[in-house]
């Protein structure tokens, strides 16, 4: 079983973390089959699954309903489930209640926070509580509303510096690892240079000590992928061609056959 501190201790000579979403049972359990190390019930459900555009509209009930499902799905990864937009932030009580309720009620092994300055003490004041936290820097999509945009961060020297110690920061408020996002790749690297605990990149280039994706990227059922996805499958095509076939086997009255029901030759006079 994958935890906490085997990542937190994560070396340069393993092999890199792994690190996927999923939203519900049947993909986390393939997910865990296929031997990633994290299962990340992201706020990118969303975009992802629930037809918004952004992650902004994703409430708490939302994340530990699915958070409840992956962690139905998997016995060997680590669960880790976004606190979502205004779950934290406002209020260090809510936010300390919103995070434990991902671990007691649902079921995670963690929580990850969209970090900025505001963020540095809740991280040290949920680590102190017992509640892991793995911390997320570069683009936080949380925040696409004060960037207007999807863009990538960190570009200038003094936002990339501003970065780098916001990362170091929450290393030393107890976050278990970090997950840098479409920031430049030097830039990464440099973070992951700098940090005793493990970096987790998406849109990093390959420096970080793992790699983090959407789900519905890897397998090609998103309609519009951010540029540094990667397809690894056309799920998409399976399911139009496995719809259309029931399709056609109904309408054809090829299905339902025999083999799909049964009678009972008492009930033959009602």
């Amino acid at each position: 079983m994958t935890t906490v501190q085997d990542i937190r201790s994560h070396g340069e000579d393993d092999a890199p973390i792994t690190m996927l979403t999923a939203y519900d049972t049947p993909t986390a359990r393939i997910v865990e089959e296929a031997g990633v190390d994290v299962v990340l019930v992201g706020d990118s459900m969303g975009n992802a699954v629930m037809g918004h555009d952004s992650t902004l509209p994703v409430t708490m009930a939302d994340v530990e309903s699915r958070a409840g499902a992956v962690v139905r799905g998997v016995e060997e990864a680590l669960v880790v489930a976004d606190m979502p937009f205004l779950s934290y932030g406002a209020d260090e009580g809510d936010a300390v209640e919103n995070a434990g309720r991902l671990l007691s009620e649902a079921g995670a092994d963690a929580v990850k926070l969209e970090c900025g300055p505001h963020t540095v003490e809740l991280t040290e004041r949920l680590v102190n509580l017992g509640i892991p936290v793995m911390a997320h820097l570069g683009f936080t999509p949380q925040h696409v509303q004060q960037y207007g945009g999807y863009g990538r961060r960190a570009t200038t020297r003094e936002e990339a510096r501003e970065v780098l110690e916001l990362a170091e920061a929450h290393a030393d408020a107890g976050a278990f690892a970090l997950v840098v996002e479409h920031v430049p790749a030097n830039v990464a690297e440099q973070i992951t240079d700098a940090l005793a605990i493990p970096t987790i990149g998406i849109g990093a280039g390959p420096d970080t000590d793992g790699q983090v994706l959407v789900i519905t990227d890897v397998l090609g059922l998103s309609e519009r992928a951010p540029p540094f996805a990667e397809q690894f499958g056309d799920v998409a095509a399976e399911m139009r061609e496995a719809v259309d076939g029931y399709r056609e086997a109904v309408e054809g009255g090829e299905f339902p056959a025999a083999e799909h029901g049964h009678s009972d030759a008492d009930l033959d006079d009602l």
